[in-house]
């Protein structure tokens, strides 16, 4: 007893330091488990407040959840201390999410020419790149005519049918619009896929190759190009287009959750669960083919557990997807 009570003695008690701290919000966030995250993070930045990382960390975080705001100031408040230049790539991100676009060319500008050869440095050309074709895009310019709210009433309407595949059902819908609104690409866009999926497969890679040849690199069509090719499988078409798709990453929301599901209907599994994980939650909530798709995604790379709660989240936000066969379900 004398000398287990001696070794009890010598044992040191174990004190958290912010490294642990940090650690323990690293993968919490791998985990996506964002309120934890946060709460670890913001107990290394209190047993730390100068280390940089901890607060780039949690803008991260921040980002994440759509708190962009949030992440801004943590970054900005850096900066006002630190001359930490990773900041400036993630505050261009952060304010192309917020659709600032010329406020994220100047902090992407400012990170490459402070560290030309840094880690964000293939990302930052990449953004730029991005926000130069996002502002000479006529595709989105069309969406500020007077007719808009008549459009997008259409559109919501063909946007749940074609989200739930009643696919015979939007193309009346669709033929409506096109009498309509006749220079309206997206609406050209879901009637390809529309034809397609209704059985006339050549006639809807017709249209979207019309279409690509008219307005050059559009990414709907390329979206579309690559599932057409995929499942009539043209499969040197679709190797060429999918090899472009995955160096791809949209800034809007609505085309990154339809790259992420073009990946998963391709079997790009992988590739498709990082893109997925990029995605914002709260701006996928209206979508069913995120849920449905993220979750077979999780599913066929192993994390089980967390394609049902992805499915079963679906289902509570989209009672149509309870009629969808989930994975585990297939013969």
């Amino acid at each position: 007893m004398n000398k287990q009570r001696k070794k009890a003695n010598k044992l040191l008690p174990f004190i958290p330091n912010a490294e642990f701290y940090f650690s323990k919000g690293v993968k919490a966030f791998q985990k996506q488990r964002f309120d934890q995250s946060v709460r670890w993070l913001t107990k290394a930045i209190d047993s730390d407040p100068t280390n940089p990382l901890y607060k780039c960390q949690l803008s991260v975080v921040y980002t994440e959840t759509g708190k962009y705001h949030r992440a801004n100031q943590l970054l900005n408040h850096v900066l006002q201390n630190n001359d930490y230049v990773d900041c400036y790539y993630l505050l261009a991100n952060n304010y192309a999410h917020l659709g600032l676009l010329n406020d994220s060319m100047k902090y992407a500008k400012t990170y490459l020419e402070k560290e030309p050869e840094g880690e964000f440095g293939e990302e930052a050309e990449m953004l730029m790149e991005l926000i130069e074709f996002e502002l000479e895009d006529e595709e989105f310019d069309d969406w500020l005519l007077e007719e808009e709210d008549d459009l997008l009433k259409y559109q919501e309407t063909v946007f749940y049918m074609m989200e739930n595949e009643e696919w015979q059902k939007a193309i009346p819908l669709i033929h409506e619009m096109l009498l309509l609104f006749p220079d309206h690409l997206v609406v050209r866009h879901d009637y390809a896929q529309a034809l397609f999926y209704t059985g006339e497969e050549q006639k809807a890679i017709d249209l979207e190759m019309k279409i690509f040849k008219e307005v050059g690199n559009s990414l709907h069509s390329m979206i579309n190009l690559a599932l057409f090719y995929y499942e009539a499988e043209q499969h040197e078409a679709y190797e060429k287009i999918i090899n472009e798709l995955i160096h791809v990453y949209p800034l809007h929301a609505d085309q990154q959750i339809k790259l992420a599901v073009t990946m998963a209907k391709t079997g790009n599994y992988d590739v498709a669960y990082r893109r997925f994980t990029r995605i914002n939650r709260g701006m996928a909530r209206g979508h069913l083919s995120f849920y449905k798709w993220f979750s077979i995604t999780c599913y066929h790379i192993g994390k089980k557990e967390l394609a049902i709660d992805l499915w079963e989240d679906g289902c509570l936000k989209h009672r149509a997807l309870q009629d969808h066969v989930a994975p585990w379900q297939e013969s």
